[in-house]
């Protein structure tokens, strides 16, 4: 079983012609509103993997059709609440080159507590995974939780923020960054931590780092962007679906690429995500 504690966010997506420049108001050519937040993300993606995934999160009063959404998705939202705090959300800037930039407002994601995790978990133990981002309060209380009940602990360091990290850093099986985030990790420590990681190079592919052992690396899919929103949350929900189903790290890594491949190809985050007979057809 996989457990995600996750972020749950309504994405508002306006399409520019670029990027706009600091101090510069520009039109948007189009908007759109949809499912997003890491969380919600990598839980869809798990899911369409064919994992059985149950999401622990929180929406508001207006969200109750993202927490419906990812239930048809095959996502098990019994411990998705509905509070009065309003639902996360994100301002997501996509120009025509598919870069993007994002500022989130986290809402009802920060109002979850320890007694919320504590009641998820319950059933979980050894050979189960918790997935976690650092978009939710109680990572830290999950994380030790987690790993007090022998889970698979995976840790996505994003968005990145040094004193979070290391605040869970112990209790982590698996620590998934991107290039950047790596970087900053490294300035921050002096080096990379001595835990298991993988660590997302975009057009490059991604490697597998652990402690004393050969780094596997897995190239990228050569693909045309169209949409590259959620693209990370793809690759680690297929991926710690793989490793959930217990799949090797290299062939983990290779459905995890691939699936994120093909999530690019796509407008959207949550709902771009494929399925595994997709992932299948594009491998073979």
């Amino acid at each position: 079983m996989l457990l995600n504690l996750g972020s749950i966010n309504i994405d508002h997506v306006y399409r520019m012609p670029h990027l706009p420049a600091p101090g510069e108001t520009l039109e948007a050519e189009s908007y759109s509103v949809g499912l997003g937040g890491k969380g919600a993300n990598q839980s869809v993606a798990a899911a369409r993997a064919g994992a059985r995934i149950l999401h622990v999160g929180a929406v508001g009063p207006e969200g109750r059709w993202a927490r419906d959404w990812m239930a048809a998705a095959g996502v098990d939202v019994t411990h998705v609440a509905v509070g009065e705090v309003a639902t996360g959300h994100a301002i997501i800037n996509l120009d025509e080159e598919a870069e993007n930039t994002i500022v989130i407002f986290p809402g009802a994601n920060r109002t979850l507590d320890a007694a919320t995790v504590t009641a998820a978990l319950a059933a979980a133990g050894p050979g189960d995974t918790l997935l976690l981002q650092n978009e939710t309060s109680a990572q830290v209380e999950a994380a030790r939780l987690a790993s007090q009940r022998g889970l698979r602990v995976i840790y996505c360091a994003a968005p990145f923020e040094i004193g979070a990290v290391q605040a869970v850093l112990p209790y982590v099986s698996l620590l998934v960054m991107n290039e950047g985030e790596a970087a900053a990790l490294r300035a921050a420590l002096g080096a990379l931590p001595e835990v298991a990681m993988v660590v997302t190079l975009g057009a490059r592919g991604a490697e597998w780092l652990v402690p004393g052992e050969d780094r596997l690396s897995v190239p990228a899919f050569p693909v045309t962007a169209v949409d590259t929103v959620g693209a990370g949350d793809c690759f680690t929900g297929n991926l710690a679906a793989a490793l959930d189903a217990g799949l090797a790290p290299a062939e983990a890594m290779r459905r995890a690429s691939a699936a994120a491949a093909l999530q690019v190809t796509r407008p959207g985050a949550a709902e771009a995500m494929p399925t595994a007979e997709e992932v299948d057809a594009f491998l073979g």
